[in-house]
């Protein structure tokens, strides 16, 4: 809540009713009746509202006027929550390149508005820091340039998570090698001096100052390469499952099936799951449940783990085919919203139907066809998985995105074969899948039935993203795409060379006139009292009704590696509405539901939706920012949704007052700042 001093000569001149009036008359802007609150001395106001009113105001003492300056520059510090418009593209639903990323993007998170984090194995890259090549990077979206940066230990096939207080881990790896990966040791000679990864633990605090960057804590009790992290509803993570020493897959002799908790509860705990589905129980699927239990997925098979009983409950085998590294389906938790009651629902795209036997034996792995097949599960409500709309074509190793308008981008990938690289005649250069997907699809889940995936409208890449490719959402809903290394070392003349080049990806929502909502939270608590977020004429596209459809949506981009986004999911904020006759509407929006395991703490990215359009999403962090217990609050009932008609009654407001109403926000826009400098200048 933002504070104005009204003068006393000024006192009784402007009421909670006339406010709006008097506000459009001298400063050319509008705030909304229920905004405004007359307090003996003061008009309180909910954002947006203008410095001019502090300019205008009739004559008072120099302390009110001070005080109103500084409240001034208050709200304009405070701007930083109203999101503005990206840099346009030159088409939309296409692929542009917007850099380097110095290590091949074989692991990448969003860490900040602007920074995106590369990690890649020891390799011979060209880029040299501290006396080795680089084997980390940071980029940023607003410049494209991409920044080296050290680690130490080999981070080849790691996890990785956010934790509840904003730090990012990165666990886990393979020996120290040399030229070709071939293994040495745990301490790696000349020429990369890297450090064995198997049981490390990598960690950073984001920044936008380019003075952050990774360092080591205290090692894992055991080795894990292809592990599977999940953060849970304290903040802390679980890792679970990988091998010793690695392979194409594992195998009795180096399997590693247990999980354990950083920060540590103790020894590692054995899985059974994870025992009984070699050889394919790296990199399990796994995803924190609303009911705090957890959903896991290895080979075959699927269990619900109890984590506080440490018991697992058998659910339906994996339909169709194997959808864990190396088959590598595509995989995502789908949005939890009101209208689903927050009850999370798993869908998993393509892998390979190979069985269990084969995977062991060499044959002709890179022309076996990936499957098309595409199943939901719901594992809070029910045991059994349920076939959905199939793809155009089978995909192994392609990625689903979460976009903030609820479709599933999904890019990336092979037609034929599985993830992972050897020395095999059959092998294509020394990758595992052959016949690279170039052309993205989308999954409308609002669409019929057998109608849900299309490609129609879509531009191609032009490169093969194979094994070890990556893919994330940026705040301004386009995708960073990075990776592509089916090689041992840095290969540029194979079939499928080791790739540095940066794509984005476009959705059909980019050009568009982005919402710039005012009164967005920096923190989200669970349970407790709902915020006020006001939208313009401009921002609802010239129509108060799309107030109606407006969301409001928390999102966490996740981890990308190996055709997952550990912790990626998508929340829908509940929300009620109060339209105004001239057009702008006031969203009420909840808290996050007072359960953490429906979000869990840490940051996450938040964007308010209208008309399909997302504005440009803010970070915010749910929870309290630490790994400990959330405290949850009551839920604050939302005011009855309502649209307040004008005397003409109800209309669209569109063409010349639309573009009216356009130009006078960015001119109220440009007044805020104006009051800052001068107050800033008069102070």
């Amino acid at each position: 809540m933002s504070v104005i001093a009204i003068s006393e000569s000024f006192r009784g001149k402007i009421s909670a009713l006339d406010a709006d009036r008097w506000l459009l008359e001298y400063c050319s802007a509008y705030i909304h009746p229920y905004n405004v609150w007359r307090v003996k001395s003061a008009v309180f106001l909910l954002p947006p509202f203008p410095p001019c009113l502090c300019l205008l105001l009739p004559s008072g003492t120099v302390s009110e006027f001070a005080l109103c300056l500084l409240c001034a520059v208050g709200y304009v510090l405070a701007a930083r929550n109203a999101p503005g418009q990206p840099k346009q593209a030159m088409k939309v639903n296409a692929f542009e390149l917007v850099g380097n990323s110095i290590g091949s993007g074989q692991q990448v998170f969003l860490g900040t508005e602007d920074k995106v984090y590369i990690i890649d194995k020891t390799e011979n890259n060209p880029t040299q820091i501290n006396g080795h090549p680089a084997w980390a990077a940071e980029w940023s979206a607003s410049s494209k340039q991409t920044r080296p940066m050290d680690v130490t230990t080999n981070s080849f096939c790691a996890g990785g998570s956010v934790l509840g207080n904003g730090t990012w881990l990165n666990v886990g790896g393979n020996q120290a090698v040399t030229y070709g990966g071939v293994a040495t040791g745990q301490l790696g000679g000349p020429p990369y001096n890297d450090l064995d990864g198997g049981q490390s633990y990598e960690m950073l605090n984001p920044c936008d100052g380019g003075d952050c960057n990774w360092f080591l804590v205290a090692p894992m009790t055991t080795r894990r390469w292809y592990p599977t992290l999940e953060t849970l509803q304290d903040g802390s993570v679980i890792i679970a499952g990988g091998c010793t020493y690695g392979g194409y897959v594992s195998d009795a002799g180096q399997t590693n099936p247990t999980y354990e908790f950083f920060p540590s509860r103790g020894q590692p705990i054995v899985s059974p799951i994870l025992q009984s589905t070699l050889p394919t129980n790296l990199y399990p699927l796994i995803w924190l449940l609303p009911s705090g239990k957890l959903f896991v997925q290895s080979g075959w098979k699927t269990v619900l783990l109890d984590m506080d009983q440490n018991k697992e409950t058998p659910l339906q085998d994996m339909p169709d085919a194997v959808r864990v590294y190396p088959a590598s389906a595509g995989n995502t938790m789908l949005p939890l919203t009101p209208d689903n009651n927050y009850t999370a629902s798993i869908m998993f795209c393509g892998g390979s139907n190979i069985r269990t036997e084969q995977w062991s034996q060499d044959w002709d792995i890179p022309h076996w066809p990936a499957s098309s097949s595409c199943v939901q599960i719901t594992p809070d409500q029910s045991p059994n998985y349920v076939e959905m709309d199939a793809l155009p074509e089978g995909r192994t190793m392609g990625n689903l995105i979460l976009l903030p308008d609820g479709r599933i981008l999904c890019l990336n990938g092979a037609k034929t074969g599985t993830a992972g690289y050897g020395n095999k005649s059959f092998n294509i250069g020394q990758s595992y899948a052959d016949q690279p997907h170039l052309t993205p699809l989308m999954y409308d889940p609002k669409a019929p039935a057998t109608k849900r995936w299309s490609l129609n409208g879509f531009s191609s890449s032009s490169i093969p993203r194979m094994y070890h490719s990556t893919a994330t959402l940026l705040p301004d809903g386009s995708i960073f795409v990075a990776g592509s290394n089916p090689n041992s070392d840095v290969n540029t003349t194979a079939p499928y060379p080791t790739e540095y080049r940066i794509e984005r990806f476009y959705p059909s929502y980019y050009n568009q006139r982005r919402p710039e909502p005012q009164g967005l939270p920096n923190q989200l608590s669970y349970g407790g009292s709902y915020f006020n977020v006001s939208l313009t004429l401009a921002d609802l596209f010239g129509n108060v009704d799309s107030i109606q459809t407006a969301k409001v949506i928390v999102m966490r981009t996740g981890f990308s590696t190996h055709t997952m986004n550990m912790g990626m999911r998508s929340v829908q904020l509940q929300s009620s509405f109060t339209g105004s006759g001239d057009g702008s509407a006031v969203l009420h929006v909840n808290q996050l539901p007072p359960n953490p395991a429906i979000m869990p703490p840490g940051p996450a990215l938040l964007f308010v939706v209208v008309n399909g359009v997302p504005s440009v999403g803010i970070q915010v962090m749910c929870g309290s920012g630490k790994i400990e217990k959330q405290s949850t609050m009551p839920v604050q009932n939302l005011p009855t949704s309502n649209i307040i008609s004008t005397q003409a009654g109800q209309k669209q407001i569109s063409g010349t007052s639309f573009l009216v109403h356009s130009a006078r926000n960015w001119l109220v826009f440009m007044m805020k700042y104006v009051g800052a400098v001068s107050a800033i200048l008069l102070f």
